[in-house]
């Protein structure tokens, strides 16, 4: 394929101008980050360079999540550019029209999104995963330890002397089932084996329903509600895979297939899913309703007009996403209409726009 003169600038234009946006906002992330993780770190001995360095982890997980905006902020200042050297004007007089430029910029946007959820994504998710288990080493919460696998969860919980090794064969609703929990001491002497069909885990008091107790010299006893202190509750457990941003794609799937062997939901693993396979079209979205409404609205005003009201799109944009997923993961609407109803309310409004763009 060939391309022409007037594609290979506006292309140009446009990247350009996206390579200063996604700088600023990678500047004003990281200003924010590092004062985030100095904070976290004010009551420890760690030097300087771990906050910096967590930074660093941080920050393409960071910018992923604002992509959508900053592209849109950059479709506003690459017109901003053209309207300002009038650029418009002598393209129209050579027969190229607001639509043609809206959908150079637009299929840049689409194809870039691509590239950032083939390449960037699983670099940024990288990071994130060393990011978060780096970080957590120094939480001063992190006593106890839990996976979910093919064969269920497993927890190692330690509480003063004694360290508990927890089975359980799937949770839900404020409880663990089918439950096998070895205990040790801190030498890792056997003390005992409690085996209960269901663990109610609301708190961090657990009560185990008609536990079945072996002591360390093999007598059994059963008690009907048997009470075990530990560090960590159901919300506790709920969150172990809270940041799915540290998740690539292949690992997303890999998590829901364990959360499906457990029977647990994995609602929040298919949002996560479903917001990847829509962000390319997000972001054409995004370019496309910047440069239509930069089009329609007077060009007399000011730079920081424009960027307020960009920002101010993009914060209504990003609330409205955030509700209707909100929606989606509690199951009150389905899923797949939870991640692209707000699109499509997007896509109705830039469509609006596009009436008679050519007469502006």
């Amino acid at each position: 394929m060939i391309f022409k003169t007037y594609q290979i600038y506006l292309g140009k234009v446009f990247a350009l101008t996206l390579i200063k946006t996604f700088m600023v906002f990678l500047s004003l992330a990281f200003i924010l980050n590092i004062f985030e993780e100095i904070n976290f770190f004010k009551d420890t001995d760690a030097s300087i360079t771990l906050p910096i360095f967590l930074t660093f982890l941080n920050i393409p997980s960071v910018i992923f999540e604002i992509f959508p905006f900053i592209f849109l902020i950059s479709a506003q200042f690459a017109f901003i550019k053209l309207m300002e050297q009038n650029e418009i004007i002598v393209m129209k007089n050579f027969g190229l029209d607001n639509f043609k430029i809206i959908k150079i910029f637009s299929i840049l946007s689409f194809f870039l999104g691509l590239l950032i959820i083939t390449i960037y994504y699983n670099f940024s998710s990288s990071l994130k995963y060393s990011y978060l288990n780096l970080k957590n080493t120094y939480a001063k919460d992190n006593k106890y330890l839990a996976v979910i696998t093919e064969n269920g969860i497993w927890i190692k919980d330690q509480v003063e002397e004694n360290i508990n090794i927890i089975n359980a064969n799937n949770f839900q609703n404020n409880f663990l089932y089918e439950v096998d929990i070895l205990q040790f001491d801190k030498d890792f002497n056997l003390l005992k084996n409690l085996i209960s069909s269901k663990i109610l885990i609301k708190d961090k008091t657990w009560v185990l329903d008609n536990a079945i107790i072996y002591n360390s010299k093999g007598q059994v006893k059963e008690i009907k509600n048997y009470i075990l202190e530990t560090n960590l509750n159901y919300n506790d457990l709920n969150s172990l895979y809270s940041n799915l941003s540290s998740l690539n794609i292949f690992e997303l799937n890999s998590l829901k297939k364990k959360y499906e062997s457990i029977n647990y939901s994995s609602t929040e693993i298919d949002s996560a899913i479903q917001k990847l396979i829509s962000f390319p079209f997000y972001l054409m979205i995004m370019t496309v309703l910047a440069s239509t409404l930069m089009i329609n609205i007077k060009h007399n005003k000011s730079k920081v007009f424009y960027l307020i009201f960009g920002i101010l799109i993009s914060v209504i944009i990003y609330y409205l996403s955030f509700f209707f997923e909100e929606l989606g993961k509690n199951e009150q609407i389905p899923l797949g209409v939870s991640i692209w109803i707000p699109l499509i309310i997007v896509i109705l409004i830039s469509t609006f726009s596009l009436i008679r763009i050519n007469e502006k």
